[in-house]
């Protein structure tokens, strides 16, 4: 394990494999750096690339100081970057996604950006969560009901029956997992804020994601993730849509369909 002090002085942990163009992976909710199929993916793009592997902030090995800011993860990201040698491809998967985006868009030096299902709904029609679901997170945390804001954001914010968070809870390892990171749960809450109420993605903003971007979805996936990464690849300048059955992120993350997918848009000449 190795650690780089982010700006406000918290920890940030972080595994480093492989040779090559530095790759940062940038984990979504309930992910962190020791999560099985995240581990998959970064011995499997090691091959081509010394991936970065990190604990987003209150997760893992990483610290958690108070009080929590998007700005603050995406100061994270780049003391990884610096870390790297002051440049970095990026992937991000989910809440991920959205965090390397508005890294991205800060000005952060990515030279590409791999955008893996971001979960906005931009469809009026597509389900989305209440309209206090980043509230409602936080203060579920607050009052330290763990379990009850897990079921709260895989049914309410994710879609997932209710009946997938109860087969979790008998699953062996599965649940204290997901009870050890769920005080992050207002920090991807926080990141969606205002993303996810059914409206177009605004141009404005994203003009300035002006990097190679490949946007991957899954054909199996939700009709609101694939509806996201389709908007997202057509608002972005630079950017393309890869859309294969297997890439989605909703059940069992299949690294060894991703990881070729990114090998060869990473190292591709754009």
């Amino acid at each position: 394990m190795y650690s780089v002090d982010s700006k406000d002085g918290t920890k940030i942990a972080y595994d480093k494999v492989g040779r090559g163009p530095a790759l940062i992976l940038v984990a979504g909710a309930f992910s962190y750096r020791k999560f099985p199929q995240q581990v998959e993916l970064a011995n499997q793009l090691s091959e081509y690339f010394t991936v970065y592997n990190y604990d987003r902030r209150g997760r893992g090995d990483s610290g958690d100081t108070q009080p929590y800011d998007v700005g603050r993860e995406i100061e994270d990201l780049q003391a990884l970057i610096d870390e790297a040698g002051g440049s970095a491809y990026v992937w991000g998967l989910s809440s991920g996604a959205v965090l390397a985006l508005l890294a991205a868009k800060r000005g952060i030096n990515i030279t590409k950006l791999a955008l893996h299902e971001p979960p906005f709904v931009v469809k009026a029609e597509d389900r989305k969560p209440p309209k206090d679901f980043t509230r409602h997170t936080a203060e579920l945390i607050s009052k330290d009901n763990r379990a009850e804001a897990i079921k709260y954001f895989m049914t309410k914010g994710m879609g997932a029956p209710s009946f997938v968070v109860s087969m979790m809870r008998i699953m062996p390892g599965v649940w204290s997992k997901l009870m050890a990171v769920a005080h992050t749960l207002p920090y991807d809450a926080a990141l969606l804020d205002g993303y996810m109420e059914g409206k177009e993605l605004s141009t404005e903003w994203l003009s300035s994601v002006t990097m190679p971007t490949l946007v991957l979805e899954g054909k199996e996936s939700p009709a609101s993730l694939r509806h996201s990464a389709q908007a997202l690849a057509n608002v972005l300048p630079n950017a393309q849509l890869l859309s294969k059955k297997g890439l989605g992120h909703t059940k069992k993350l299949d690294t060894k369909k991703i990881s070729p997918e990114l090998t060869v848009f990473f190292t591709a000449n754009h």
